[in-house]
């Protein structure tokens, strides 16, 4: 066992209290891993807290100790020993054990000597066991501090005899202090042990050895009267205490001092450090220091006869920088009580490397002492590295790396991190301390004052010309200026560098380095200056001077109640605050990019000192970025870090210094604002803020709850007499949710009181108070059941088959249903099964009512209300169709939701309504479960997309929309599926406004989702212009044509009211009041690019072209389609079939036809089987299309031949027949965002306030700059170039995946997409890469949910969210949209997902034919069977022969 190991163990198992002090980063501890070791096999469980490289430890001891034992560990390092000595005299009187870990110098270690009692050393790691024990024993004992010093560096021949747990703890325990009960003595003789209260050889000699004459010789020679320190006396005798009774239990020798060596030596070698010296020297005697302090001048002189003419000591401190050592100054000062008579000389010496040493070496060193004619010259033994070993720079880890990022990419060359780790080879560790940095900004900002004064001396000098009169005189006015003092600064420099050096130029060109005005940062980072505690900061900010400071707080918010919450940093701001000229901030890069741009350039112009609270909540470095964003979110929304700007230079202009950059505020904050008087100027500029901003949860939420309980009680009051019934459901689609209800319904008919919730809404404490519960589920598997239930817990249960993991061919009783997996683990926890397990199967004749309608009376029956007549008719379950027809042409209740401030969200009702106005309800899932825990309604906020017919912008739109999404929504703004935009997080009372803002640039949001024609889709081709503009236009004509006509639109959103009240009635002479069964989508394509995906729409329109050139018509393709239900074999992907051809003139009437043909014949009763995909199959195509002819007055043309070779973009530059240039550009899943290193969001909005063509947005997520002048190109290209949107050097992988949004966002997602996807990517390309396919094109897509938003069904491969982390893989999909794929795995996680491909895209590179592409190729290589049409999606699906699942 290492010496370090033992040292870990004991530590364990003595303390109460353990603070381990972290290595730099990435390293572990060393420590921590043996303490994990130690904690399997212990029953001993002390509380461990970390401090982390650079932190300060000691303000974590003070907090910590108390009357029980804490030990500390740590590795000696320079800048962890410096914040110890500051205060470690504080807690020199605390039970207190510092155990440190030396590698091969003290003199770091050796400056805690002077502030605690005791000093140890071991160098061995036998000896490290044993005073750690005796360390640990002093300390619980006589509550004083103990620095235990070891070296770590294992040795060939380190043995370990390990004391058992259980002696330990009786050691430590035993407060008696005797050994064998006889006065303290081993074996009850009058001697002392081995010299312990004696001196050395125990012959006779008197204990402390006052009188005492060494070897014990009675006194016959020369006695000498050594007078101890009394108070290190009595230290002494505690120390001989303790070391008498781990004596006992180790049965191994404590001694302070060791001889080895000669019995009649003439000289004394005195070593303090690791010296293994085996061969004997003659004439010389070694004594090996294990105590240091308290080292009694009678402990030195009984160990050095009188014989003895020289004495050298060695100590182990080759970086030490005084003149004098420590061991050399004890036994110098012990030698001056010895007669000068018979005074050896005493030299100094430094050990160095001793693995090396041998007898020569010993005998060299004492020749050498012979001659020295100084006793102080420093005398050497073992080699020495003369070079001081050079500090590691610390490494930073790469989350931090976002916020310097920000920095350096904000203030370029004027950044000045006064912290910087790149100091650090020149410098030294302490280079990163804020204390350091400060000294150093201090000096900087003198030398520049001193270069400002010697400028103004210069200019007072008669022999400088005018124009460097004129460079002077500027620079003095522009100094301030970041870019005009560098640039003035260095014509200066180049100036004087060439005139007479007079006493003035050279005091300028001494100080030329600060000419340009820098931006000064000290960075408070846990990689390399964790600790900016209020020391550090007071001193920052009390110093006035001009200096930014920005804290980082890496505490997740999940783990805020877990961790030390003195390491919490987020409080820092109210300090910096109170002191009334500092200007602070709180930032979240994860929340808000623009608010910590914003922030920093903010700092950056004070006039004073600046503090950024920086939350960056990480765990390890390996912490992927979507657990950092759920952290951020988590605790920006609860107020836990409120977002923030506090300026009071704005006061002198008689405006708010406090800014609110989030929504929610902590109390404390709160507290200050009211202080200060600001509260009343915040709520006036946000009155709709009002007192629910600086609540926790808000005084309105909380009068709501008062009156839900009250409601709860009247409801209590009124059903004594009834059974209570819960009903728990699980839904991912809503059908269990509406069972659920309906069984509500029906028990309160019975005369029973129930309660309906979600599964996951009742805490375990809560459900086992519930005496009868069914529970309803209708999820698609993979969810974990109710782990504890208490048995006094009734339940229920009906399973929906309608989503399930089974296969399509499993029976009833699947115990992969995760209703019965529930069933019997409830079963097993003790839960009385009071009705049997109902399982209904969405795949009967009457779907899951067969089981249902078996299931219900046994519920009733077991809740004894079976014989209840129930006379009242149940009421019909409401349904879209109910609420279509009772809106009045989609009013509904809006007006009214949009004017109730008690909640964020709409009525059920109008929120299905809402979608036909482009708008959807949607909640922050990522934070979802905290807001329900702390009684709060979910964050709702709203989803708008706009209809923006083929996708077309203009810069003025674009600029608009921009400022949108910054005033109303999330600050991002994402191109869809669908070609257009869509806002997250747009609040309730923001609804209006941004819609307003919309149709204000010709543009609105009507239709852009809901039961009709959705946003019309074309091809984006940019070479040929005349050809675009016709097809954009035919786009406009069929989205026009088709749009509701409803005036609601226009009066709920745009203040635009009906004329003479309600004289004048709406119609929708096309819709009628029920509108379409479900959405409606027509794509347009552009042979030969598919990049609409024109088959996988209602309805498509291929573009056909003549000789000529010129747009001759369209094929008409009908009946494709995306959406899917996990595990319902009666929903399907389809294609489009190709049904005829019409003219341009003639389109929009057969889109008109074909939409009306679907509202007549589509099926109103599920909405899972309403598409028109379903009405082609239910009618037949022949059918189908006969009925649109009949309508129309006409038949089709036959079609014609067209080809498509790609559904993916064309990246890059290209110009169009009218010369005009495009640059199709590659955004990420479609999501306009400024981060580091990609500020799209920002250099779009350049580009828009100097272009003057157009936006085109493409179907799969990217963005053409269209139509730029010749003469606009090299503005334009400068601009993609400075904010890096010009890079199209992705894989061939990349530029062609694309995914859904799905969380946090969507409603329906059960998997992540956009997030994800990304990542799985980085892993997926390196595959390709390895295999020589970085440039080809496969096309991977992903969905959140099976609905296929991004069009997953026609990717060559795809992945569809059926739970967190875990999807369906599907493999075989046509290059260019023209095949669907088919399932290959029903479930798969990323290791499987990277398992899956690796192999297969090896296999793809070699064996691939000419041109052949990945999803064709996996056909061919019998990985899966192609799909040749939507019914048979399901066929042969799980792979092929020997790939099968």
């Amino acid at each position: 066992m290492s010496s370090l190991s033992a040292v870990a163990r004991i530590a364990y198992l003595a303390s109460e209290i353990l603070v381990d002090s972290l290595p730099p980063l990435p390293l572990n501890s060393e420590f921590a891993s043996s303490f994990t070791s130690v904690s399997q096999s212990s029953r001993r469980r002390p509380n461990l807290l970390t401090v982390p490289h650079g932190g300060d430890p000691a303000a974590t001891l003070l907090r910590a100790t108390g009357s029980t034992l804490t030990s500390f560990t740590a590795l000696s390092n320079s800048q962890t020993i410096a914040r110890l000595v500051l205060r470690l005299a504080e807690l020199a009187s605390s039970p207190l054990v510092l155990h440190i870990a030396l590698l091969n110098d003290l003199s770091d270690v050796l400056l805690l000597r002077t502030v605690v009692p005791y000093f140890l050393l071991s160098t061995n790691a036998q000896q490290a066991h044993d005073n750690a024990l005796l360390a640990s024993k002093l300390a619980r004992s006589n509550k004083k501090a103990v620095v235990h010093a070891f070296f770590s560096t294992k040795k060939a021949s380190d043995t370990t005899m390990e004391l058992s747990e259980e002696d330990v703890l009786n050691l430590l325990f035993d407060e008696k202090g005797l050994v064998n009960g006889v006065n303290g003595h081993t074996n009850g003789a009058n001697g002392h042990a081995n010299g312990v209260n004696g001196h050395s050889n125990g012959m006779n000699g008197h204990p402390n050895g006052v009188n005492g004459q060494a070897n014990g010789v009675n006194g016959a020679d020369s006695p000498e009267v050594v007078q101890d320190d009394i108070a290190a006396l009595q230290l002494f005798k505690a120390y001989e205490a303790a070391a008498m009774n781990t004596l006992k239990a180790v049965r191994r020798p404590i001694l302070p001092l060791t001889s080895t060596g000669s019995s009649e030596p003439s000289t004394i070698i005195f070593t303090l450090g690791n010296l293994s010296l085996e061969a004997p020297v003659e004439g010389v005697s070694f004594v090996d220091v294990t105590l240091l302090s308290p080292l009694l001048p009678s402990r030195i002189l009984g160990a050095i006869p009188s014989t003895v003419t020289s004495v050298i000591v060695l100590e182990q401190v080759q970086n030490w920088s005084l003149k004098w050592t420590p061991l050399y100054l004890e036994v110098v000062s012990a030698l001056q009580q010895r007669n000068p008579v018979v005074r050896p000389v005493v030299h100094s010496g430094v050990l160095g490397d001793s693995t090396q040493i041998s007898q020569v070496d010993v005998l060299k060193l004492l020749q050498t002492a012979c001659k020295s004619t100084s006793p102080s010259s420093r005398l050497q033994l073992g080699s020495s590295n003369e070079e001081k070993p050079a500090s590691r720079v610390p490494h930073i880890p790469k989350h931090e790396l976002s916020y310097t990022k920000i920095l350096a990419h904000l203030f370029r060359e004027r950044l000045a991190v006064a912290n910087s780790p790149d100091l650090i080879p020149a410098q030294g560790e302490l280079a990163t301390s804020p204390e350091f940095a400060l000294g150093r900004v201090h000096g900087q900002i003198d030398e520049r004052a001193r270069l400002l004064a010697a400028v103004r001396d210069l200019l007072q000098t008669k022999n400088v010309d005018g124009e460097l009169h004129s460079l002077l005189s500027k620079w003095v006015l522009a100094k301030d200026d970041g870019i005009k003092s560098r640039s003035i600064g260095q014509e200066i420099i180049n100036k004087l560098e060439l005139v007479d050096q007079s006493v003035e130029v050279q005091r300028v060109l001494t100080l030329k380095s600060h000419f340009p005005s820098v931006s000064r940062w000290i960075i408070g980072s846990d990689a390399w200056s964790y600790d900016l505690g209020s020391s550090g900061l007071h001193h920052a900010i009390a110093s006035g001077l001009n200096i930014n400071i920005l804290i980082l707080d890496t505490i997740p918010y999940s783990q805020r109640n877990s961790a030390d919450p003195f390491r919490r940093k987020h409080d820092v701001g109210l300090y910096a605050m109170n002191h009334g000229d500092v200007y602070v901030a709180s930032v979240a890069i994860y929340s808000s990019y623009a608010q910590v741009l914003q922030a920093l350039i903010e700092a950056d112009k004070f006039d004073g000192p600046s503090v950024i609270l920086a939350y960056l909540p990480y765990e390890s470095e390996d912490a992927p970025a979507l657990n950092i964003l759920k952290e951020t979110k988590l605790a920006v929304d609860v107020g836990y870090w409120p977002l923030y700007r506090w300026d009071p230079s704005k006061e002198l202009h008689g405006e708010e210094p406090f800014t609110l950059d989030s929504d929610a505020v902590k109390n404390d904050l709160q507290a200050f604002l009211d202080r200060q008087n600001h509260l009343s100027q915040l709520v006036r500029s946000k009155p709709q803020l009002a007192t629910d901003l600086v609540s926790s949860l808000g005084e309105t939420v909380k009068e709501i709850r008062k009156k839900k309980a009250l409601q709860s009680y009247n409801d209590l009051l009124t059903n004594l007499d009834a059974p209570p019934l819960t009903i728990l459901y699980a839904s991912d689609g809503g059908n269990a949710e509406k069972v659920a209800k309906r069984l509500s319904n029906r028990a309160q008919a019975r005369g029973l009181s129930t309660t309906v919730a979600t599964l996951d809404s009742l805490s375990l404490d809560s459900l086992q108070q519930e005496e009868f519960v069914a529970f309803i589920t209708s999820t698609a598997g993979q969810g974990e059941p109710l782990k504890t239930v208490d048995s006094s817990l009734r339940q229920s249960m009906l399973q929906l088959r309608a989503k399930t993991t089974s296969f399509p061919n499993s029976d009833s009783l699947s115990s992969e249903w995760p209703g019965k997996d529930l069933d019997t683990r409830l079963e097993k926890l003790g839960g009385t099964r009071v009705a049997g397990l109902g399982l209904g199967d969405d795949q009967d004749a009457d779907g899951y009512q067969t089981g249902y309608k078996a299931w219900e009376p046994q519920l009733w029956k077991a809740l004894g209300v079976d014989s209840i007549e129930v006379t009242e008719i149940e009421p019909e379950p409401i349904t879209n169709e109910h609420i279509k027809a009772a809106s009045n042409y989609l009013r509904g209740t809006i007006s009214e939701g949009l004017e109730d401030n008690s909640t964020g969200a709409l009525a059920p009702s109008d929120g299905q309504l809402t979608k036909f106005h482009g708008i959807y309800q949607q909640d922050d899932r990522d934070i979802r479960d905290e807001r329900l825990a702390q009684g709060v309604e979910p964050a709702f906020a709203f989803m708008i997309r706009v209809r923006m017919p083929g996708g077309v912008c203009t810069p003025e739109q674009w600029l608009t929309l921009d400022q949108i999404a910054d005033e109303h929504g999330s600050g991002t703004f994402k191109i869809t599926t669908r070609q257009t935009f869509q806002f997250h997080g747009v609040i309730k009372r923001h609804l209006k406004l941004a819609i307003q803002d919309i149709n204000r640039v010709l543009l609105d949001t009507l239709a852009a989702c809901g039961d009709v024609n959705r946003n019309v889709v074309c091809s984006s081709i940019p070479t040929m212009s005349k050809l675009h503009a016709q097809v954009h236009q035919f786009a406009v004509s069929v989205s026009q044509h088709l749009v509701p006509r409803t005036t609601a639109y226009h009066e709920i959103w745009l203040d635009k009211k009906l004329i003479a009240g309600e004289a004048l009635k709406d119609v929708e002479p096309l819709y009628g009041e029920f509108y379409l069964p479900r959405k409606f989508k027509v794509a347009i394509a552009v042979p030969p690019t598919n990049d609409v995906d024109v088959f996988a729409n209602d309805l498509g329109f291929i573009a056909v072209v003549d000789d000529n050139g010129e747009l001759a018509g369209f094929n008409v393709t009908v009946g494709g389609g995306m959406g899917v239900t996990h595990g319902n074999k009666k929903t399907y992907p389809r294609t489009g079939d190709i049904i005829g051809f019409c003219t341009p003139e003639q389109g929009k009437f057969v889109a008109e036809k074909v939409m009306l043909t679907q509202r007549d014949n589509g099926n109103r009763a599920d909405r899972k089987n309403a598409r028109v995909k379903y009405t082609i199959d239910r009618m037949g195509l022949d059918v189908f299309k006969a009925e649109v002819e009949k309508r129309l007055g006409y038949q089709l043309q036959p079609a014609r031949a067209f080809s498509f070779d790609r559904n993916v973009d064309d990246f890059g530059w290209s110009t169009g027949e009218d010369g005009r240039h495009h640059f199709m550009m590659f955004i990420e899943n479609g999501r306009i965002q400024d981060e580091a290193g990609k500020e799209f969001k920002s250099g779009l909005r350049e580009i828009a306030k100097i272009h003057k063509g157009a936006f085109r947005l493409t179907t799969n997520q990217h963005l053409l700059i269209s139509d730029i002048p010749t003469e606009d190109l090299p503005q334009i290209k400068y601009l993609l170039s400075k904010y890096k949107m010009d890079n199209l050097s992705h894989s061939g992988l990349r530029l062609s995946s694309s995914a859904c949004v799905a969380f946090p966002t969507c409603g329906l997602a059960m998997a992540e997409s956009e997030r994800y996807l990304p990542l799985l990517v980085d892993k997926v390309e390196k595959m390709c890469e390895e295999n020589g396919l970085r440039n080809d094109a496969i096309v991977m897509r992903m969905t959140g949910c099976p609905n296929g938003c991004a069009r997953p069904y026609v990717a060559e491969i795809a992945f569809i969210g059926k739970a967190p982390g875990t999807y369906l893989m599907l493999l075989g999909g046509g290059f260019y949209g023209q095949r669907l794929n088919k399932i290959y795995r029903e479930t798969v996680t990323e290791p499987e997902i990277l398992d899956i491909l690796r192999p297969m895209i090896k296999r793809y590179a070699l064996e691939r034919n000419d041109g052949e592409h990945f999803g064709d190729w996996t056909i061919r290589a019998g990985y899966i069977a192609a799909t040749t049409s939507g019914k048979e999606w399901y066929d042969r699906m799980g792979g092929e022969e020997q790939f099968a699942q």
